[in-house]
């Protein structure tokens, strides 16, 4: 009998095969080509599902973008439960570090980012994938910021649409920084610059 294939399934792994090649190679490594051979499949099982590279990018990064989006929404729902102020700044700064390069996957999330917007910049077709994902980040800094607000851990006259925009630069910056420098920003250090704003946050009347 031929082997039956979930379409789903095959293009979640096309798109972790691409999200590696990616990583390693930079963007334009990621032919149909390559990231089959990084599948282990045949390049006409890969065009099966993607006709063009464009097309694949866009594709993992969604890919991407979903895979980080379901793993700090894991954390959002205890920020609006009252608790003790300690452990709301833990929960806030657990989940603001998700979007740091703290281990070897969010180090490898960020370089993909980095790689995703530096190209958005001259193919519009990957664009809108690199806009949302930031417009994600911001929605999801935002959230963090209203409901450590509601929950007493913020001043109640904070703004947290500018507040959320200033954290959001700040993070892409020492993102980037880390990527660039590891050895000047390892994670020990990230975590102290992100409580640190934060702390400012909560001095502030």
């Amino acid at each position: 009998m031929p082997k039956i294939v979930d379409p789903r399934a095959r293009r979640r792994d096309v798109a972790e095969a691409t999200l590696r090649v990616v990583a390693r190679s930079g963007l334009e490594a990621a032919s149909l080509r390559n990231v089959a051979e990084e599948a282990g499949l045949a390049v006409g099982s890969v065009r099966h599902y993607f006709s063009d590279h464009d097309e694949l990018v866009v594709f993992a990064m969604r890919h991407l973008v979903d895979r980080i989006d379901r793993r700090v929404r894991a954390h959002i729902d205890h920020l609006g439960t009252p608790e003790p102020d300690g452990d709301l700044r833990a929960r806030a700064e657990e989940l603001l570090g998700e979007f740091l390069p703290l281990d070897a996957t969010r180090h490898e999330e960020a370089v993909l980012w980095i790689a995703l917007a530096t190209a958005a910049r001259i193919r519009p077709g990957l664009r809108p994938c690199a806009v949302e994902l930031q417009e994600n980040a911001l929605t999801l800094m935002g959230h963090v910021l209203r409901g450590a607000q509601t929950a007493g851990g913020l001043p109640a006259g904070l703004d947290p649409g500018t507040e959320s925009r200033r954290l959001a630069a700040l993070i892409d910056g020492l993102t980037f920084q880390a990527v660039l420098q590891p050895d000047r920003y390892p994670p020990k250090e990230l975590r102290r610059l992100l409580r640190h704003h934060l702390e400012t946050l909560r001095e502030r009347a």
